[in-house]
């Protein structure tokens, strides 16, 4: 690696800060951090277990939650062991295309969650506005199709994040990564170049997943909820609104925390950084912790096998 005195040439091992501003407390803020990913891969984990195990679970709408403990499960596992040792035992170095291949995790794991959202809200939808059809509709073939598109529209998006790093950067500013973990516009402002083909992509590829996959989200409830209202009886009524308040709960956290990481990060420079990391690391931990615990505690086949679980 040979260095100028501005400028460093391809470097093979990049620093993670971790918090910036905050270094000297990281040690404490690592425990809930550890906490919650504790808690999030044994209710994730659980989850896929009672799903797997339990017959009368194979279902579309339990096979979509099963793939989102799946991904929770990879997204959290993705940042959390690094994070930990830059927290509790100062190993802050990252080869530098370990740092893309995370990059690249991070960011094709949460467009698949997004992708699964949308998946749930569209088995809701046939689910309550078409009760009759859902069965012959939702078919096993069609839960698999649906998945496999979702994993391969978020890998596809993402990789070209990858190779236009890589194949258009050469020389760096700093390889210290004032993030807690490799992030990919955090990685782009070390680039001694122009980035504006970066930042107009990554953009590109926010819009195209958030944006759409919210609007169809948002779409979907909108007709559910016409549906729901003008059911005849206040049963039916309540129970349908009953059985879409965890997957309410689920994307409105997840797109809330997203939208407000991915517009800091770009538009809020009054903001401290310190502020950024954390809201940043807090996002990709969040949904991962609440998602097993708000279907088990909102979706009663699940609530009864944990229960029965336990008990035996």
């Amino acid at each position: 690696m040979s260095i100028s005195n501005i400028t460093v040439y391809m470097p093979s091992v990049l620093t993670l800060v971790g918090i910036p501003g905050l270094e000297s407390v990281q040690c404490w803020i690592g425990i809930p951090f550890c906490a919650i990913y504790l808690i999030a891969m044994i209710g994730n984990s659980l989850l896929l277990s009672i799903i797997i195990s339990e017959h009368s679970l194979h279902e579309p709408l339990y096979i979509f939650l099963g793939m989102l403990g799946a991904t929770d499960i990879a997204l959290a596992s993705s940042i959390m062991p690094k994070m930990l040792g830059i927290f509790w035992f100062n190993v802050p170095e990252i080869y530098f295309d370990s740092c893309l291949l995370q990059m690249w995790f991070i960011h094709t794991f949460q467009g698949i969650e997004s992708g699964i959202l949308v998946a749930m809200a569209l088995d809701r939808y046939v689910a309550i506005c078409y009760p009759l059809r859902h069965a012959n509709i939702f078919t096993h073939q069609l839960v698999i199709q649906i998945g496999t598109m979702v994993v391969l529209r978020a890998a596809i998006l993402v990789a070209p994040c990858l190779v236009l790093i890589k194949c258009r950067f050469q020389f760096y500013h700093t390889t210290v990564i004032s993030h807690s973990y490799c992030e990919h516009m955090a990685i782009v402002k070390l680039a001694a170049a122009n980035v504006q083909v970066n930042k107009i992509y990554g953009l590109f590829v926010a819009f195209t997943v958030a944006g759409f996959d919210l609007t169809f989200i948002t779409l979907s409830y909108i007709q559910i909820f016409i549906t729901v209202f003008h059911l005849p009886q206040k049963e039916a009524r309540f129970k349908a609104f009953n059985t879409c308040i965890a997957h309410i709960c689920v994307f409105l956290q997840f797109y809330l925390l997203a939208f407000f990481s991915f517009f800091t990060h770009r538009f809020g420079s009054h903001i401290p950084p310190y502020i950024h990391i954390l809201f940043s690391s807090i996002y990709l931990l969040v949904p991962p912790f609440l998602n097993p615990l708000v279907y088990g505690a909102k979706t009663t086949q699940i609530r009864i096998h944990v229960v029965k679980m336990f008990c035996s």
